[in-house]
């Protein structure tokens, strides 16, 4: 077996190729940018690098990149590609996903898969503990996080343990050809995610509470306003309310999956640096 891992600079990616490798499975990893002989060309916003770096393999872990995601599949069947796993998202299943650009580019990356061939798995997590990221700045610079919903409710999942389960379902062929929704093991707040990383950094971080349009303003340098304006949607949506969580981590990989504690003592240099 082959698997053509990727986006394979990014953070699951690189753990996925790390964990194929550590097991004796033959990676290929790909990405836009190859970094170094071991990586290959493959930008999946270019049907001209699919075929390279198709060749020869059998399964797939892909990004979900929908513009040329009908391309790939064709690709991958033509190439002999016997599954794919999709890193999806959990918000396809919201009911306005076809109408949500957080969900919309999942929901196509999917549905130009389901057509295809060969077997296909989606991952569908929620929300990346990673995402908490976005605050690094304001903590390693020691200034308030501002927060438009502190009581907003979220699931955050290890990068690691997404890895995990893609391996898992890459490596045994029972459990691929369905989708997981996959949550961290914890529904936090904002507010309790700021308390964590409070503890991890040995010190307090304040909390600034703002409007809507006064955080729109804050990151209108990266974020167009109606990705903004779905973000706060759905972080008003989920305001006190806990987030569902699912075992879908700890049924595949036999493991519980990691708290947001273990997540933040992982990256604390990220917000001290």
């Amino acid at each position: 077996m082959t698997v053509l891992v990727t986006g394979s600079r990014g953070a699951v990616a690189r753990r996925l190729t790390a964990l194929l490798r550590e097991h004796g499975v033959a990676v290929r990893a790909a990405s836009r940018q190859p970094e170094g002989p071991d990586t290959v060309p493959c930008d999946l916003t270019d049907p001209t690098t699919f075929a390279a770096a198709l060749k020869g393999v059998t399964s797939v872990f892909l990004y979900a990149e929908p513009s040329c995601a009908g391309a790939f599949a064709e690709e991958a069947a033509a190439a002999g590609v016997e599954h794919v796993v999709l890193l999806s998202s959990s918000a396809v299943l919201a009911p306005d996903a076809a109408d949500n650009p957080m969900a919309r580019s999942h929901l196509d990356a999917e549905t130009a898969l389901e057509p295809a061939p060969f077997r296909t798995t989606f991952l569908r997590p929620g929300a990346f503990a990673a995402n908490a990221l976005a605050w690094s700045w304001s903590l390693r610079a020691g200034r308030p996080v501002s927060l438009p919903y502190p009581n907003s409710h979220s699931d955050p999942i290890h990068e690691a343990d997404v890895a995990r389960a893609a391996f898992a379902v890459l490596t045994d062929p029972a459990l691929g050809g369905r989708p997981y929704v996959l949550t961290g093991p914890e529904s936090l707040t904002f507010a309790e995610q700021i308390a964590v990383l409070s503890r991890v950094m040995g010190r307090d971080v304040p909390v600034r509470e703002v409007g809507r349009e006064e955080w729109k303003k804050e990151v209108a340098d990266y974020m167009p306003p109606g990705f903004a304006d779905c973000l706060l949607d759905w972080w008003r949506a989920h305001d006190g309310t806990p987030v569902e969580l699912t075992r879908c981590v700890e049924q595949l990989t036999g493991r519980p999956a990691r708290s947001f504690a273990t997540w933040a003592r992982d990256h604390a240099a990220d917000f001290t640096g």
